[in-house]
């Protein structure tokens, strides 16, 4: 007896379901390795293993396989390659052996409406200084001439990007030096304007970068994060901010032997940037390699934020402050400055030079701001007053457990009191409330008659605990 016929079933790994049809209409495919979408890279080859490369990197790898085998130089390559996955691509899947096929990379599609409405930069965009200082306020307490001077050199460097040069006029670029004890808030005030502004924000650490050729980052790395930050997009990353915190620890060394790779050749390195050059960065990858495409990125119009603590240039200006001290009626004494918390409000060009800082490099920086020490009334402010405020943080948190959290005046200035000790600014405020809210944060989970906690003056001063309200028995 004859078996009936049955057509072969498709095998799953190639038949194609209606949902498959969906998202390959909502996703687009990406280079496997410059990471390109299809529509900036131009039309991908289909390679073995399931994966697609551009054009660009197809040539590439054949111009670096001229000389050498793919599979024989396997670690090689994976060295040039950082953007290849190693969880993704494997021996028996260059070599076509592997029955698993790895998931296709894609990348959702915009929409052809939402490209078309892409809003352009433009004048109406950039907020008046009195406004931006007012958005800054809600998010920053205290430092009053450092946001007004901040939001007039933003202000004046986002009209230079869109004014006119026809009419022969240039204006020079207003790039800025933060200058200010830790915990201050420089880094957070440059964080918030750019949010504030939705231009892509780029912070790189000075310390790490090292003149070209020896171990550490080149100064292209501070572009190459901005260009990550803007998504790859090279004309929105042209109009970006770039903050190089630490930028002290560059000063010219003094009494030095050695070659200064870290210093005063950064601070020459940066020259260029700074006023405004091409910098070629690659693209989906923090180092060049011959597989990764390149890209230029001119520098002339990315507002560059520098900032620092500068210890010791207190003492360096008070020196020059002191120099003009005498005896008689109306002379500066000796210790009028001693006692002034916000001397660097004092600090010139000329005491920065002799901190170790280069002419050519202070020139391409010509708005100095000084921001003030934080006084316990800045750091008790700082705990209630703005937007993102730290106990706001912790009563959102207990909120979610459905508990209102709640804090004495007296508590607060107790741990105000104790930042001030800890003389890291407002970074020690997060520490303290953090050390005493670790055991109510573990504890008030347990119990879900609880309704309200209150942080007593008795509970961080060791001498009793927080007050606790169940539900139904709090104060009306």
């Amino acid at each position: 007896m004859s078996e009936e016929y049955q057509e072969p079933k498709e095998s799953e790994d190639i038949k194609e379901t209606e949902t498959d049809k969906q998202e390959d209409d909502d996703y687009e495919k990406v280079c496997f390795i410059c990471r390109r979408p299809e529509n900036r890279a131009g039309r991908l080859i289909r390679m073995p293993g399931n994966m697609d490369v551009c054009s660009d990197c197809m040539q590439k790898a054949f111009n670096s396989l001229q000389s050498g085998n793919l599979l024989g130089n396997y670690q090689e390559i994976l060295k040039n390659y950082p953007n290849m996955g190693m969880d993704l691509i494997n021996l028996n899947e260059l070599g076509m052996n592997s029955p698993e096929v790895p998931k296709r990379q894609k990348l959702k599609k915009k929409k052809a409406k939402e490209e078309a409405e892409a809003p352009k930069f433009e004048r109406s965009q950039i907020p008046a200084p009195h406004q931006m200082k007012a958005q800054l306020d809600e998010f920053v307490v205290g430092q009053e001439q450092a946001k007004k001077s901040i939001s007039v050199a933003v202000y004046n460097h986002y009209k230079r990007v869109l004014a006119d040069p026809s009419d022969g006029i240039e204006i020079e670029k207003s790039n800025l030096l933060l200058l200010g004890p830790t915990g201050s808030g420089k880094t957070y005030l440059v964080k918030t304007l750019a949010r504030l502004l939705n231009v892509p924000l780029a912070i790189a650490d000075a310390t790490s970068l090292t003149e070209a050729g020896y171990i550490g980052d080149d100064i292209e790395s501070v572009i190459t994060k901005l260009l990550a930050a803007a998504d790859n997009d090279v004309e929105r990353a042209e109009r970006g901010i770039v903050y190089i915190d630490e930028i002290d620890k560059i000063a010219k060394k003094k009494n030095t032997t050695t070659r200064d790779v870290s210093g005063e050749s950064v601070q020459q390195e940066l020259l260029k940037m700074l006023e405004g050059a091409d910098v070629e960065v690659p693209v989906g990858s923090n180092s060049k390699n011959a597989m990764v495409p390149m890209t230029t990125v001119n520098t002339a119009n990315i507002l560059f934020i520098c900032g620092g603590a500068f210890p010791d240039l207190e003492d360096i200006v008070k020196q020059r402050l002191n120099e003009k001290a005498g005896i008689g009626f109306g002379a500066e004494l000796k210790d009028t400055f001693e006692k002034d918390k916000n001397i660097l409000a004092k600090t010139t060009t000329e005491d920065l030079r002799r901190f170790g800082m280069i002419p050519e490099f202070l020139g391409r920086l010509p708005v100095i701001v000084a921001l003030e020490s934080l006084t316990e009334e800045l750091l008790l402010r700082i705990l209630k007053e703005p937007r993102n405020a730290i106990i706001r943080q912790y009563q959102k948190l207990l909120a979610m457990d459905e508990v209102r959290l709640e804090f004495e005046e007296e508590a607060l200035k107790v741990i105000a009191r104790r930042a001030m000790e800890k003389e890291t600014g407002a970074r020690a405020l997060r520490s303290i409330i953090e050390e005493y809210m670790m055991d109510i944060m573990y504890e008030i989970p347990k119990d879900d008659n609880i309704g309200t906690v209150t942080i007593t003056k008795d509970f961080l001063e060791h001498t009793g605990g927080p007050r606790i309200a169940m539900r139904g028995m709090e104060p009306a």
